[in-house]
């Protein structure tokens, strides 16, 4: 059953119909967002180019209490270029750490796979612990810490494919498609008016913003959320359904080599949460669990040779598992 918003709630409200107003044709990639902010995970979102991926993230950050940075990686980037680096002082020989661009609360790391092994390690190991360490010194992040990484699909050549191990660390691999014509027209309005400088005072107003300590109490809140015995049960037969799909079908059996970690039924779990306190719920339901399983798994799962030559996607692995798993 609906519940009434508290403050907390609203604050998002205002903060997704805020971005929802300049994000056209994406309301998945806004819902996303939120359910990482409310999980306390990071996201990797793959798209072609020019689907507002970075705007979104930009947007995001205008509506949060909070430092935002944006970086784009490219192959001659160097680690010390994410965490900082120590700086030698001549005045008196001591050396001076500096801080990077790692030292925000939101970081848009733009086209991952074009950087280098080392300097993806730097960031997800900054994703992981929560910290980086220069030298023989650590110095930790900030509390409120997300990176939403960018990938393109189309363009191969020169990129430096992320293994499984790292994608793992994310919370969410976020698939984005191209907007509908109608939202296609709107954003070719909403372009024009940009250009003009004519939006409208509702549009141009950044919201009253969102306060990490509400953030924080609404993180707590996603929590304390609801789960019933039976959709937790569900939700972990859906995560070993994809290490052992045998008993569901000997097809699937013979398309998965590595099913989902642990680490996707803890994401699971704290982002169907997450996604009914954004629909204004005190409960999870299955829906909220199917929901959001593509997003947690399709980047945990290792198909082999033969569901390649079969055409077989992670996202078909999935839909075939939901629909074979019982629904309580």
């Amino acid at each position: 059953m609906a519940v009434t918003l508290g403050k907390e709630q609203q604050a998002f409200m205002t903060l997704q119909e805020h971005m929802q107003l300049h994000i056209l044709g994406q309301e998945k990639l806004v819902n996303r967002l939120l359910v990482a902010l409310l999980a306390d995970g990071h996201l990797l979102v793959e798209g072609a180019p020019g689907l507002a991926k970075t705007k979104a993230i930009k947007i995001l950050s205008d509506g949060i209490e909070g430092s935002f940075h944006r970086i784009q990686f490219t192959p001659d980037l160097l680690p010390a270029d994410l965490t900082g680096t120590d700086i030698y002082r001549p005045q008196d020989g001591s050396f001076v750490f500096q801080q990077g661009p790692l030292f925000n609360n939101l970081v848009l790391a733009d086209e991952i796979n074009r950087a280098p092994a080392k300097v993806q390690s730097a960031l997800l190991e900054a994703m992981a612990e929560r910290q980086i360490t220069v030298g023989n010194a650590s110095y930790p992040l900030p509390p409120l810490f997300l990176v939403m990484a960018t990938q393109n699909p189309i363009e191969q050549e020169g990129t430096y494919p992320l293994p499984e191990a790292q994608l793992d660390r994310f919370l969410l691999h976020v698939f984005i498609d191209y907007p509908a014509l109608n939202y296609e027209q709107q954003i070719l309005a909403l372009a024009r008016a940009e250009a003009r400088g004519e939006l409208d005072r509702r549009q141009q107003a950044i919201p009253e913003l969102l306060t990490q300590e509400d953030l924080f109490e609404a993180r707590r809140q996603v929590l304390d959320i609801h789960m019933s015995e039976p959709v937790e049960e569900y939700l972990l037969q859906l995560v070993l359904a994809t290490r052992n799909p045998a008993s569901y079908s000997e097809q699937l059996a013979g398309w998965v080599e590595y099913g989902a970690s642990p680490r996707a039924s803890i994401g699971l779990d704290r982002s169907a949460r997450a996604h009914a306190w954004l629909a204004g719920r005190d409960y999870v339901s299955p829906d909220d669990v199917q929901c959001m399983a593509f997003d947690v798994m399709r980047h945990r799962l290792i198909l082999n040779y033969e569901a390649e030559a079969e055409g077989v996607t992670p996202d078909r692995f999935i839909s075939e598992l939901v629909s074979l798993v019982p629904v309580p």
